[in-house]
């Protein structure tokens, strides 16, 4: 009984730490995520994607890596986008640069994994986004350009779900609560249970795999990309919730590479994706977007171990400087703020479930 309770703690206290170094970036994350959403008018994104032209690739691209969707999150949007005229290219790449990324995501990476590694994946990601658009604007090239002149009048209001909300005006108060409901209730409906999930993994890691393996089989070169993209394919796992698995892992000694190819295959593959994929773009789309996230995420992998040897790379004194930059009762507030915005928000959807059955 106490090796079991033993257990538990250890596990429950490296997910801790883990969540510590990264609350901080995570609040800052989901409120900018909110700004986005509130303030982006409907239809700004769409009416730039309907060609079958570079520029529409590498907008989509752009257009999807603040935004902090899921892998199936994003299937809603991408096919809305679809819908509304964007074409097949550019579905694909928002498909891909948009669920690897999110503003949140990135936040996260560079408080538990460094700048370094952050600034290459939203560089990794948008490049990952941008050949899959590409090919797809190959394989779809005698497909006409789609007609962008059509409105999204008919969308409900962001703030009060109204259909003829569209000529009233919310002040900024309504605003900034819009931002904070969309950031702590809509998000974490998504992020929020992954995240717990991501950081008990992480503490589970660090406290019951011992170096020795994950150096052996996951330390370095193609053999230990090819196992973690095997892993990450099938697995739905958000881009924010797979970080701490990740930093677990590398603390082990496992490489940036194969980290990253984990953080690409995971959150922008899974079983749901590709059946969704399949039935509304066909099975040549989901050909394109699995085959560019194999090409990409382990070219890209294999250029980043390079780039993190280069520069030579301390993922321990990154942890342990930003130790010492965050003051600790600032770590442990946003810690405690967020688990609170989590659990506030499952009893709110049990509420609701129980209420409208």
């Amino acid at each position: 009984m106490n090796m079991i309770v033993d257990t538990v703690v250890g596990i429950v206290q490296e997910a801790y730490f883990l969540l510590n170094k990264m609350s901080i970036y995570l609040l800052f994350g989901f409120i900018f995520a909110g700004i986005l959403h509130i303030f982006m008018k409907e239809g700004v994104i769409a009416k730039h994607l309907g060609t079958n032209s570079v520029g529409s690739v590498v907008k989509a691209s752009l257009f999807g890596i603040p935004l902090p969707l899921c892998s199936c999150g994003v299937l809603p949007a991408a096919l809305s986008l679809k819908k509304e005229g964007a074409s097949n290219g550019a579905v694909l790449a928002f498909l891909i640069s948009t669920p690897t990324t999110g503003v949140d995501s990135i936040l996260a990476t560079y408080a538990l994994l460094g700048g370094l590694f952050a600034t290459y994946r939203v560089i990794a990601c948008f490049l990952a986004g941008l050949l899959a658009g590409m090919i797809g604007n190959f394989f779809y090239k005698n497909e006409p350009s789609s007609d962008m002149s059509v409105t999204n009048d008919a969308q409900k209001c962001k703030l009060c779900e109204d259909e003829e909300c569209a000529t009233k005006r919310h002040n900024l108060v309504d605003k900034i609560k819009g931002v904070f409901s969309y950031a702590f209730q809509d998000l974490l409906d998504d992020a929020g249970a992954w995240l717990i999930v991501g950081l008990l993994l992480g503490g589970a890691i660090a406290y019951f795999v011992p170096e020795d393996m994950v150096t052996n089989y996951l330390g370095s070169g193609f053999q230990a990309m090819v196992i973690m993209l095997l892993v990450g394919i099938p697995m739905y796992v958000c881009a924010t919730g797979s970080i701490p698995i990740v930093a677990s892992l590398m603390l082990k000694g496992m490489s940036p590479g194969a980290a990253f190819v984990f953080l690409m295959a995971g959150p922008a593959t899974n079983s749901v994706a590709l059946t969704v994929i399949a039935k509304q773009m066909g099975k040549k789309a989901v050909i394109i977007f699995i085959g560019s996230v194999i090409i990409s995420s382990l070219a890209l992998g294999a250029v980043l171990d390079l780039v993190w040897s280069y520069f030579d790379f301390d993922l321990v004194d990154h942890i342990m400087h930003h130790s010492a930059t965050i003051p600790a009762w600032l770590e442990v507030g946003a810690s405690i703020f967020l688990i609170t915005a989590i659990i506030m928000n499952t009893i709110r959807k049990k509420a609701h479930h129980t209420t409208h059955p």
